[in-house]
């Protein structure tokens, strides 16, 4: 991966911050070196119950179990695992339950992996598909503004909403053996 740059280094910190003054309760993820700091974040706070799923799908029955307890959960998982809950997606967009998704993206920018393209490249018509808002963030300085929107969204109006962290913000990755 590049060096980060210190804007690059402030947005997951910028993120937290944004779960925190939104009163989010419940993270669900899949881990991921996109949201690792994030994850980490989460895990170290007290008022947060960080929920380590085995897959993205089950993040969407957590969220409508948390929202239906009087609590708020947002779902972070890589662009992979949007094609993981495609079928899920259904539940949110039909009981009309509010779904906060952060995303980080693959198959973009200096993707490495030819198997991250497909579902990367399809990932905004899917989450269109299941009338979820998006949000897209490609540089530091864009993304607490972009989630504050997106928060805004979701429990102002309880919809669905998605943040994409482009590659380009995450930074390029290299394979390494």
């Amino acid at each position: 991966m590049n060096a980060p740059t210190p804007a690059a280094i402030d947005w997951p910190e910028k993120l937290y911050g944004t779960l925190k003054r939104a009163g989010i309760r419940q993270v669900g993820y899949v881990p991921d070196a996109g949201h690792a700091r994030l994850i980490d974040r989460c895990r170290a706070d007290p008022d947060i119950h960080d929920v380590v799923l085995t897959t993205e799908e089950e993040g969407v029955a957590l969220a409508a179990g948390a929202w239906l307890g009087g609590q708020r959960a947002v779902l972070l998982m890589q662009s992979s695992g949007v094609g993981n809950c495609i079928n899920m997606l259904s539940l949110a967009r039909s009981c009309r339950f509010p779904l906060l998704m952060m995303i980080t993206m693959r198959g973009e920018w200096e993707e490495f992996n030819p198997w991250q393209q497909p579902m990367g490249s399809i990932v905004d018509p899917v989450l269109r598909l299941s009338e979820a808002e998006i949000y897209r963030a490609t540089r530091p300085e864009e993304v607490e503004g972009l989630a504050e929107r997106a928060v805004q969204h979701v429990f102002g109006d309880e919809r669905i909403a998605a943040l994409l962290l482009s590659q380009q913000l995450i930074g390029k990755k290299v394979w390494t053996k």
